[in-house]
């Protein structure tokens, strides 16, 4: 559309500064990245700090008698047991290699169950503060396992 604007009228100006303004916003340099993350960034405690907001965010909805507070609660868990899913998917995915799961023969079932945790079969789908529990017992697994490959 600004381009029908500019290229419609007579001034051959226009044209030019059309040109300008594309140039000004056009990309520099384009980049390309290997992973979701700059190497050597990866940590699960990013799992665990969203884990542990689902686990408060049940243990307020709990306390609370107030139905509005009771509905911000569960919104606050299903985003953040969301945000754990998809740390999680980041480490698996991108951080361990096939040596690491030669390794640690048990670590794809520690993710599948650890993401299966904090979805509609978990965290998402109920307020039951040991359901986190659990979550939170998978993370520290795959945390001592990752730490043990970063040695």
């Amino acid at each position: 559309m600004l381009k029908n604007r500019f290229n419609s009228g007579s001034a051959g100006s226009a044209g030019a500064a059309l040109k300008a303004v594309e140039s000004f916003f056009a990309p520099k340099q384009t980049v390309l990245a290997h992973c979701d993350l700059p190497c050597g960034v990866y940590d699960p405690s990013q799992a665990k700090i969203e884990a542990l907001s689902v686990k408060a965010a049940m243990e307020k909805y709990a306390a609370s008698s107030d139905p509005d507070f009771k509905s911000r609660a569960v919104a606050v868990k299903e985003v953040r047991s969301h945000q754990v899913k998809e740390h999680l998917w980041v480490l698996w995915t991108d951080y361990f290699k096939p040596n690491h799961f030669e390794a640690y023969p048990n670590l794809h079932t520690l993710f599948n169950e650890a993401t299966k945790l904090a979805g509609a079969t978990g965290t998402k789908g109920t307020n039951d503060v040991a359901v986190a529990d659990k979550l939170l017992a998978k993370i520290e697994e795959i945390s001592e396992i990752f730490w043990a490959t970063k040695k």
